[in-house]
């Protein structure tokens, strides 16, 4: 089962632990961790579902393509790892 890590930064506002759920697409991962999970929702999509401008999602080191739809594929050993993407000058 692919392995869906957050960055530590989250943890001052909410538990956000390592998991390992099903999926074949990144929505399919995501929408298993947020089952269980559902505070962490808010913090990585908005309302429409779509990845919120200031999260950075990586699939097997490799940036998230469709932030839209969120259709990149993932492995049975796809490491997911979700970011709070940093800003400025």
């Amino acid at each position: 089962m692919p392995t869906v890590h957050f960055t530590s930064q989250l943890e001052r506002f909410l538990p956000a632990p390592t998991v390992s759920v099903a999926g074949r697409t990144l929505r399919e991962a995501l929408t298993n961790v947020f089952a269980d999970h559902p505070m962490l929702k808010g913090y990585i999509v908005d309302d429409q579902g779509t990845v919120r401008r200031h999260v950075a999602i990586f699939i097997d080191g490799i940036q998230l393509r469709d932030r839209v739809k969120l259709t990149d594929p993932v492995g049975e050993k796809s490491e997911i790892h979700v970011f709070q993407a940093l800003s400025g000058g």
